[in-house]
């Protein structure tokens, strides 16, 4: 899911010197839901659609009371939340994932999720990490940003202004027939801002983003997809894409842009054409669809209008452009881990599938254990037989390099850093001077290639953001400076309702997991 908000500049006003305390209060509920026309059963925050904004400011820390408050029989009334990209330093407990930092939140308790952004600025967005849970609605359709004060390209805009794919049916039975059939689920519609359309389905208004010609916008754009990718683009425009992932980058003009699961992408959108009506589109890439009638992903589409425009639907017609490469972005400032010299640690991670739907990296598929990897840490366990098969061990403070070859378009995202990807999918150039950062890249052949500094402790995700691929085991966990994460001063602050989740969870009755 691609979404497009509308956030006029507040964020550049809020001065670093103030940072303070957000505080927050999200109830987690069933409620129906029907954005395409269609009425379903979703996990929802505060019982809206979509979900609650989180501001921020640089330097602020954030404080979220989360009440599970789920009931649905048929849907998973556990959960837990991700606050995907935050690099969670001694909070790693925080970081939201179901048994590689947390025990599940049971039904009718209330957790306090309390962490620093740490100088962070950017998108960020929030989402469900127990099972395919956040398939059924936990995520951010709204976003997670964290202002920068002084942005350094705000020169380029005037005004600071996300698409989400929709499946009809709930993600806990997708998901068996997913195992039983071999075969993904392929989502019944494509939403921007929330809304869509699907085939057959009810003329559910698109959503409109109105600009005024002669003004630049910057569009924050997150793909919240539990599936596809998105082609982004905006008829009769060209558009400079200036961030990745919460990281500012160096403007690059494109027509159109991949957007992957979990990706976010800032754009800047010059209004400098004829005052009228203008499809956007976001076509999904991802599952036939012949295999799902309702499927048409021509209907990923929302209207760019300019004051003055009637309003009507556009008549503009699509003419392929030029498409962004992901090599040609550099960050602005900080270029990362940079010379040629070889990593300290280097690891290749082999995708395969022996056993479909099942998939194997270096011969293990990924099962959860039965107690969370970080707590496992913190009890001790650091060396390799301490842990399950699909957990490495890093040194700290080590230059680590990753190399995922192979295809699939698998969008890989990696908790607790971002990363510089000094080799791109289908690519015979390393760079080593100021390669792209972000904390989610597609697996899309060749041998892509990342590096990170392992400077910051803690256990760590790096999974297929296809959440239906996650759950078929494609992903390993990084068990970072095991020793540091008991003491010194990178050690873990584990609050006593933290401590208290697994004795919780565990006692329940498996419906209530």
């Amino acid at each position: 899911m691609v979404q497009l908000t509308s956030s006029f500049a507040i964020l550049a006003l809020l001065p670093a010197a103030l940072a303070i305390t957000r505080q927050y209060n999200f109830d987690i509920v069933n409620a129906k839901v029907a954005p395409d026309g269609f009425e379903r059963d979703a996990v929802l925050v505060n019982g809206g659609f979509p979900g609650p904004v989180v501001v921020a400011s640089k330097g602020d820390s954030v404080q979220i009371r989360t009440n599970n408050k789920l009931t649905n029989p048929d849907m998973r009334r556990s959960t837990s939340i991700h606050w995907h990209g935050f690099f969670q330093h001694r909070t790693s407990g925080m970081d939201g994932p179901s048994f590689v930092n947390q025990c599940p939140i049971p039904p009718n308790t209330t957790f306090l999720y309390e962490f620093d952004t740490a100088g962070q600025t950017g998108n960020f967005w929030y989402h469900s990490h127990l099972s395919t849970q956040y398939c059924d609605g936990l995520r951010a359709h709204s976003q997670f940003m964290v202002g920068y004060p002084q942005d350094p390209l705000a020169h380029l805009y005037d005004v600071d202004d996300g698409y989400r794919i929709r499946y009809h049916d709930l993600a806990p039975h997708a998901q068996q027939v997913f195992f039983s059939s071999g075969t993904v689920p392929i989502p019944d519609s494509g939403l921007i801002n929330g809304v869509g359309r699907y085939n057959g389905g009810p003329a559910v208004p698109y959503a409109v983003i109105n600009v005024v010609q002669g003004k630049r916008y910057r569009f924050r754009v997150f793909s919240l997809s539990c599936r596809p990718f998105h082609t982004l683009s905006f008829d009769n425009h060209t558009f400079d894409v200036m961030e990745f992932d919460g990281i500012e980058h160096n403007p690059v003009p494109a027509q159109n842009v991949d957007v992957y699961a979990a990706q976010r992408v800032s754009i800047i959108l010059n209004a400098n054409q004829t005052v009228g009506n203008y499809w956007i589109r976001a076509p999904p890439t991802g599952g036939s669809p012949a295999a799902n009638p309702n499927f048409n992903p021509a209907l990923a589409l929302a209207i760019l209008r300019y004051k003055g425009a009637p309003v009507a639907d556009p008549t503009t017609v699509n003419v392929a452009g030029v498409k962004l490469n992901e090599a040609d972005m550099h960050p602005l400032i900080d270029p990362g881990i940079t010379g040629s010299q070889p990593p300290d640690v280097a690891i290749v991670l082999n995708i395969a599938q022996p056993n479909p739907p099942f998939f194997d990296i270096n011969g293990i598929s990924y099962v959860s254990p039965s107690v969370p990897v970080l707590l496992q840490l913190l009890s001790g366990a650091s060396k390799p037989q301490d842990l399950l098969p699909s957990v490495f061990i890093l040194p700290a403070n080590k230059t680590i390099e990753i190399s995922i070859p192979g295809t699939g378009a698998h969008p890989f995202h990696l908790h607790g850093h971002a990363f510089d990807i000094i080799r791109d999918s289908n690519s015979n150039v390393t760079n080593y001077v100021n390669p792209p950062r972000r904390d989610v890249v597609a697996i899309n052949g060749g041998n892509t290639t990342f590096r990170f500094f392992s400077g910051n402790p803690g256990a760590w995700f790096l999974h297929c953001h296809i959440d239906w691929h996650l759950e078929a085991g494609l992903a390993v966990v990084f068990a970072e400076a095991p020793a540091a994460n008991i003491a010194g001063p990178d050690s873990q602050i584990t609050p006593q309702d933290w401590k208290d989740l697994c004795p919780m969870y565990d006692a329940l009755d498996p419906e209530f997991q």
